[in-house]
């Protein structure tokens, strides 16, 4: 008997249907190729991350064997080839590049053991759990993936949770040192593991599997067709190439305005100062509060005099007895649990998460936000609590958002509570100058102005070393605005010697990091006096603490000098930023670089953990011990490759290892090729 073929070719795509599953193959950007597939319905549109492809995009060429064993679909330089093994209902792709070489496949049954590739397991009440599993190069090293506070750099041998969390950021786009990058697709809580010879993505629950790769020679080209497939970050401007001071908190107008007065009056270069949280009356308020902040138009006026941007901070959650929780809630502007009490978060106290997910949520936010804020003078947000977190437990399976269950898409929520903002700030003609600090991110965020810190990191030596890792991953994973709490969030006294050489190295990070920012919750806090604040009920509530002072000249005359200086190479630096933050937005570059970037054949650079490149030309060695007066580089690339330590002016041949004087106030800094950047005699 004959059967016929299950491959067809129509509108651009190769189709595969069989034993109840449809596979769809469609070229999707320059050497780029989307895959998606589901089990007995039919695929589904989804634009969690990509844009939609080039209309003008040159057709693929797709070639069904007359057998109709297999099939090819061809787009550039990557192909995809779909086997049949057997006529089982089974149905295998395998990803080569323009010259044939396998990049990756997926894995086969395993004969007797009867594996699937792609693995569908159904939930109680509709949805499935999905795993698909892929053989890789034992031998390739994989960079992305986002934020983990662990110092490593290559990601292979590594099981990664697809979650956000205080801390982690989930982006799940890994770069490949065998020439691919691959996106899966997908926005639900789930788990990436990178074994020695599989890959293996699953999705708690979901609709379909949906995966995009695309083939290049370097990871500069991958890194622009992603850029080109998910979205280009904006230009930075010019604010955000300086130093950017902030504290926990500054609790009323005359104390903030003060602090901006003294950078002034010691002659510090200041680009944007920031009002962190609970300056509201309630969460979810989204204004200040009039007893300590009377007249926010005239601080903000005064600030601009001063040629200082202001941030504010503004979080999803809502308080139960916040002015607008009413509203909110009769609107469904909120999420939801599934069951039980509806709260989210019970922080300070009781309140719920804005749903992000709904448009019409998202129009009433920005309304207030509008009115209070930007109405008022404020230049940028701090969206904190992007993850978001979770009752603090991170239960992903208990809430729910207009568009599904959080353990189903909750991981595009950072994404659009960032769309939020950004959406809002394009309609009051802020284009060009929109940069908004949030603690999470995923596939796409860059395109909304997301500046992506790294959370509540501790204030440990060891927290500093992993700063340097998440920093690349970010950049790698397609987000190359990033930034660190200076000196670490959680603990840190500035009387302590131990702190203050921590917060000076890295204050040296900072420097060479995408955005320098001052931050952290100092000790000993204080309790900030007011009159009391009563909720709807008239029940009392206690104003949240304040830290101590956390300006440079808060920890003595030699750490404001060393501070300073770095102040200033950040300030020197300008040109050579600001042409990084160019490459961001029209090529989707990252800012700061992992070794094997740029030195994608030097096998030595592919595991550096704690070294990066800033822009390509600037190599950085950051002192990541309490004590250490000195430490060991390696300088990548070979022979032909010049690098000059900025410190004391020695030239070294690429591919070895040296060992550099690294006193309190000199961060090991070497510049390639000669391109110091206005920066010799400085470090």
């Amino acid at each position: 008997m004959t059967i016929t073929s299950p491959f067809t070719a129509a509108d651009g795509a190769l189709t595969w249907v069989g034993d109840g599953e449809t596979v769809r193959i469609e070229p999707w950007g320059a050497n780029s190729i989307r895959v998606r597939a589901r089990f007995m319905q039919p695929i589904a549109d989804a634009d969690w991350a990509l844009l939609p492809p080039p209309a003008d995009a040159p057709a693929p060429t797709i070639v069904i064997a007359d057998d109709g064993s297999q099939a090819s679909l061809t787009n550039g330089g990557i192909t995809v080839t779909a086997r049949m093994p057997r006529w089982d209902g089974r149905c295998e792709l395998t990803f080569t590049d323009a010259d044939g070489t396998v990049l990756f496949k997926e894995a086969d049954d395993g004969g007797a053991l009867r594996l699937k590739s792609r693995k569908y397991e159904p939930l109680p009440g509709g949805g499935v759990r999905t795993t698909v599993t892929f053989d890789a190069d034992p031998h390739e090293h994989l960079y992305g993936m986002g934020e983990y506070q662990q110092p490593v750099m290559d990601l292979k041998d590594t099981t990664l949770e697809l979650a956000h969390r205080n801390s982690q950021v989930s982006v799940p786009f890994v770069v490949s040192s065998k020439g691919y990058g691959f996106l899966w697709h997908n926005p639900a809580v789930g788990r990436a593991t990178f074994a020695k010879t599989g890959t293996q993505w699953q999705a708690a629950a979901c609709d379909q599997i949906d995966y995009w790769v695309t083939a290049g020679d370097s990871p500069a080209q991958i890194e622009r067709q992603y850029a080109d497939a998910t979205g280009h970050a904006p230009v930075m401007p010019e604010w955000g190439l300086g130093f950017w001071q902030c504290k926990l908190r500054y609790w009323n107008q005359e104390q903030l305005l003060e602090t901006a007065r003294e950078f002034k009056r010691r002659g510090i270069p200041i680009d944007l100062i920031v009002i962190d949280f609970f300056h509201w009356p309630l969460m979810g308020d989204f204004r200040f509060d009039e007893e300590f902040w009377p007249d926010p138009k005239a601080m903000t006026d005064e600030l601009h005099e001063m040629g200082i941007k202001l941030m504010v901070s503004v979080w999803p959650q809502i308080d139960l007895e916040s002015e607008n929780y009413d509203e909110m809630r009769a609107h469904n502007y909120l999420a939801h649990v599934t069951s039980g009490k509806d709260v989210g978060m019970w922080w300070p106290r009781d309140n719920q998460f804005l749903d992000a997910t709904n448009p019409e949520a998202r129009a009433f936010v920005w309304g207030l936000a509008k009115r209070n804020y930007t109405d008022m003078g404020v230049d940028a947000f701090w969206l904190d609590e992007a993850e978001p977190e979770w009752g603090g437990d991170y239960d992903y399976d208990h809430y729910l958002f207009h568009i599904g269950p959080v353990n189903k898409v909750g991981n595009v929520y950072p994404q659009l509570y960032n769309k939020t903002f950004y959406d809002g700030q394009l309609e009051i003609g802020r284009e060009g100058d929109i940069v908004n600090l949030t603690r999470a991110a995923w596939a796409g965020s860059q395109r909304y102005g997301s500046l992506v810190w790294s959370g509540d990191v501790h204030s440990t030596f060891d927290d500093l070393k992993a700063q340097i890792t998440c920093q690349v991953h970010m950049g790698m994973a397609g987000i190359p605005w990033f930034t660190t709490d200076m000196g670490g969030f959680a603990g840190g006294d500035p009387n302590d010697p131990d702190f203050r050489e921590l917060y000076v190295r890295w204050c040296q990070f900072s420097c060479f990091s995408p955005v320098m920012r001052n931050h952290g919750d100092r000790s000993p806090a204080t309790k900030v006096p007011g009159k009391p604040t009563f909720d709807r009920k008239g029940n009392p509530i206690d104003h949240i603490h304040t830290g101590a002072d956390n300006e440079p000249w808060s920890y003595g005359e030699d750490v404001e000098r060393i501070v300073c200086k770095y102040i200033a190479v950040r300030e020197a630096m300008r040109p050579y930023t600001r042409d990084l933050f160019a490459q961001a937005h029209a090529d989707g570059q990252p800012v700061a670089r992992g070794l094997f970037y740029e030195f994608p054949d030097d096998e030595a650079a592919a595991d550096v953990a704690d070294e990066y490149l800033f822009g390509p030309d600037l190599l950085v060695a950051p002192v990541t011990e309490l004590g250490a007066r000195s430490r060991e580089v390696y300088l990548p690339g070979d022979e032909s490759t010049t690098w000059t330590n900025l410190h004391d002016g020695a030239e070294y041949a690429g591919g070895r290892t040296v060992t550099v004087d690294a006193p309190l106030d000199v961060l090991p800094l070497f510049a390639r090729n000669g391109a110091d950047h206005a920066l010799n005699g400085m470090i």
